[in-house]
């Protein structure tokens, strides 16, 4: 079972899927939309050709554990994203998968200017490495 991970945005969102095992990260790309009708139109398209039967969202936290504004929105895409596609929406915790995305950007060579347009995906990525990570190998 394909899994996809979300790092959702206002102007961009991070999409990476993995494997049809389910094990393994594999292809990451950024989704530029804006319009959250459109971007949810855009992310069930993408769940129904690759056959995903999971979705992860990251649930933005402060560094206290506690949840803001942007964890209410994420709630709240969630939301849609299960109406959209019939599927239920782990939310997982992504406490600084921005800063390490940008660590890994900059250690890698990108020029700092250079990172928003890579910098979602990479977060998605790492959204999604940590929940599988967390399956011990079994996502079926």
């Amino acid at each position: 079972m394909r899994i996809l991970g979300i790092d959702y945005g206002d102007q961009r969102i991070g999409l990476a899927l993995s494997d049809f095992t389910g094990t393994l990260v594999g292809r990451a790309w950024t989704l530029h939309e804006w319009n959250l009708d459109r971007a949810i139109e855009a992310i069930a398209a993408v769940v129904k050709e690759n056959e995903v039967g999971r979705l992860v969202l990251g649930l933005p936290k402060n560094m206290d554990g506690s949840e803001g504004p942007r964890a209410e929105k994420s709630r709240a895409v969630a939301a849609r994203l299960t109406e959209a596609t019939g599927l239920d929406v782990v939310l997982w915790d992504e406490r600084r998968s921005s800063v390490e995305a940008h660590a890994i950007l900059h250690a890698n060579g990108r020029k700092e200017k250079k990172h928003r347009a890579r910098v979602d995906a990479v977060a998605a990525s790492l959204i999604l490495e940590g929940y599988l990570g967390s399956l011990g190998g079994s996502a079926l």
